[in-house]
């Protein structure tokens, strides 16, 4: 005859196989698994790029930025996304086969927005010039998902394939040395690299890769790259090595404190969108516009979260005490794309593809002689390049 203890000993195992039970008929439904979780098992990874490490949508969390980064300055664009967004973000844009964003409700017709574009008024002092770096537009198809600044040493770090120019080595794996030993698709000997998510045409027969980005990648008609001074004092030159970023690659599920970077359309570049893509009129060209933070802490080339080192102006353009004014870089990238809904920026799987996360990168590796000669020309209210 079993003893009490033999039975509570079956009675324990009885209790671990009905949970195991459970557990591999609630595996069993994926369907139904992935809907309530948001897709967890599929982006279940090591997002080591852009603050790192999967997270589950968490709108308005703007403690978590792009690559670990707070808000620091400028504007802050459009109000965080919903949580029903995230929900309805699933609907393929243009009809298309995909399941992993845009919606339809992430495009807006350009025509329909109101001029929106301010900018803070030069004061005494203010250096008014630009030098344009001359790096061209990605025409030897430079792309990997990587990125070395806020995922050093992994390959496929950002999850999403980037456009380069400038430094012809760029990588996950890049390093001062190997930067500075390598070349260069920009003029005047400039090393540095300048580099930004893709964006692709995308169609019902597209089939997605691993991380879920889909379509066929556009070259952009134009890049300009542009660099430019402060309305309200000179600017000093930027330190060799400095790293840095804009925008928010994780802005869908972070909140929009440092999501900077806009869309527009060629002839109606006073209207900027952050949160939609622009519907563009028959002949016009898609725009996005990246605009970086230029007030440095006078000390550091990088910092923990890639952004306190180098912060943005206020809205008068006046730098924080501490900090001073470097070169502003203000990329502008056109394209031409189909008419409707059909393209789309690369991401993060669970970004959704979504316009508001889209940013850019830069580090500086410019000579010095070049460096002093971009100063020269802003400070002096020259336009060179």
């Amino acid at each position: 005859m079993p003893t009490r203890q033999h039975m509570n000993h079956r009675r324990r195992l009885s209790t671990k196989q009905l949970v195991l039970i459970a557990v591999l008929a609630l595996l069993g439904s994926g369907g139904t698994f992935a809907l309530v979780t948001g897709s967890a098992s599929a982006h279940w990874r090591s997002n080591s790029g852009h603050s790192g490490g999967w997270q589950s949508p968490s709108p308005g969390n703007s403690t978590k930025a792009d690559n670990g980064g707070q808000n620091n300055g400028g504007q802050n664009g459009s109000a965080a996304p919903s949580a029903s967004a995230s929900a309805s973000a699933s609907a393929p844009a243009g009809g298309g086969s995909q399941t992993n964003g845009p919606s339809p409700e992430d495009f807006a017709d350009i025509r329909s927005v109101k001029p929106n574009v301010q900018r803070a008024a030069n004061q005494r002092g203010a250096s008014r010039g630009t030098f344009t770096a001359r790096c061209g537009r990605n025409e030897n198809k430079h792309h990997n998902p990587d990125n070395f600044i806020v995922a050093p040493g992994v390959a496929n770090g950002a999850h999403h394939v980037h456009d380069y120019v400038g430094n012809l080595s760029t990588d996950g794996f890049s390093t001062n040395e190997s930067l500075a030993a390598a070349g260069t698709t920009c003029a005047r000997g400039d090393k540095s690299t300048y580099f930004w998510p893709v964006l692709r045409t995308r169609s019902a027969n597209d089939a997605p890769d691993a991380d879920g980005n889909t379509g066929t990648i556009l070259q952009a008609t134009s890049v300009q790259l542009v660099f430019g001074g402060s309305p309200t004092s000179k600017v000093t030159a930027m330190p060799s090595t400095l790293r840095v970023i804009m925008g928010d690659a994780k802005s869908f599920t972070n909140g929009v404190a440092n999501a900077k970077a806009s869309w527009s359309c060629t002839g109606f570049e006073n209207r900027q969108l952050t949160d939609k893509y622009p519907l563009c009129p028959q002949g016009s060209r898609v725009v996005r516009t990246l605009n970086f933070p230029s007030c440095w802490d006078g000390t550091n080339a990088d910092s923990a979260n890639h952004r306190t080192h180098i912060v943005f102006a206020d809205g008068a353009g006046r730098c924080q005490a501490g900090f001073k004014a470097v070169p502003q870089l203000k990329m502008r990238l056109t394209y031409k794309v189909p008419q409707g809904p059909n393209f789309a920026l690369d991401s993060f799987p669970e970004q959704l593809h979504k316009p508001v996360t889209d940013h850019a990168d830069f580090a500086n590796f410019m000579p010095t002689r070049l460096m002093n000669q971009v100063v020269s020309c802003i400070n002096g209210n020259r336009n060179c390049g």
